[in-house]
């Protein structure tokens, strides 16, 4: 995780509220640096969640043929082929 402090920066345009603009300047000096701050803990936690949804669907995915292994399958008695 985490991300490469060291790449170029780039001038974006974003449309924020005016009221949390002028409320975070007088929190911190460096407002581009907070914004990419927030924003690389929030692609971390963004990642971070669907990792553990991967990971639960794949447990499941495993557990789902370990029952299918052991007591075939439920749709096989309601086939209608």
């Amino acid at each position: 995780m985490g991300y490469d402090r060291a790449a170029p920066k780039r001038a974006v345009n974003m449309s924020l509220n005016e009221e949390l603009v002028t409320r975070a300047r007088a929190i911190t000096p460096n407002l581009s640096a907070t914004v990419e701050q927030l924003l690389a803990a929030f692609i971390d936690d963004s990642e971070a969640r669907s990792a553990e949804r991967d990971r639960q669907i794949a447990e499941h995915i495993k557990a789902n043929d370990a029952f299918v292994a052991k007591f075939g399958s439920w749709a096989e008695d309601f086939s209608t082929l």
